[in-house]
């Protein structure tokens, strides 16, 4: 799905991620990477494959666009370094796109091994016309943000009830759903003023509010 913003072209991506056609740049919140391997770590049981799910999905992002930045919007790690570490380091030595990090609450490792593999890190900011975050902020700039981890509850017919992730659009605001696995959706009411795109695994659907 193509959105206009602010006279830029925005594809919101099933994945949950959004491509900025004008300047080939991917907007990515909330990866968790390490999620998996510290979970494990402390006896949850989760699948050890699925840590690679984030490779996975960047490989098809990358081949569907011409990428010459990718944003992460926050919490690109879990927590402290572990095991994930090494498995992105060796992904950031084969990328050829810019790299940057806006930290977020989660994002705990010192910036110092993020810059010295070559990943820009920044508190928050402005890529005229935007303002990138990780908190939802209020900005005279449209904000591209994360964090929050926005679903919906749809609502069928028969009383069917299914909570997907979603795109949340706000007036000035896009918050962008959670990238990564196991990082479960937080549920937003939308105002009159709001829409919500839902996530399948094929497509954006632009969910109708009563």
């Amino acid at each position: 799905m193509t959105l206009l913003l602010e006279a830029q072209n925005l594809i919101l991506d099933p994945s949950g991620a959004v491509y900025w056609t004008e300047k080939e740049a991917l907007f990515i919140a909330d990866a968790h990477l390490g999620k998996v391997n510290h979970f494990r770590k402390n006896g949850i049981a989760v699948p050890p494959l699925s840590q690679y799910n984030f490779y996975k999905k960047m490989a098809q992002l990358l081949q569907r666009y011409k990428v010459k930045t990718i944003y992460f919007l926050g919490d690109l790690f879990h927590s402290e370094k572990n095991n994930a570490w090494n498995d992105f380091e060796a992904w950031v030595k084969e990328q050829t796109s810019d790299l940057v990090l806006i930290s977020g609450n989660h994002d705990i490792i010192p910036r110092f091994y993020f810059t010295k593999i070559g990943v820009r890190v920044e508190a928050s900011l402005v890529v005229e016309p935007f303002y990138l975050s990780h908190f939802p902020s209020t900005s005279s700039h449209f904000n591209f943000c994360g964090h929050l981890h926005p679903g919906v509850r749809l609502h069928g017919k028969g009383l069917q009830r299914l909570k997907v992730p979603c795109f949340f659009h706000k007036p000035k605001q896009m918050i962008l759903p959670a990238f990564g696995v196991f990082t479960g959706v937080h549920l937003l009411r939308p105002s009159a003023t709001d829409k919500v795109y839902a996530l399948s695994a094929q497509n954006v659907i632009p969910i109708p509010l009563k």
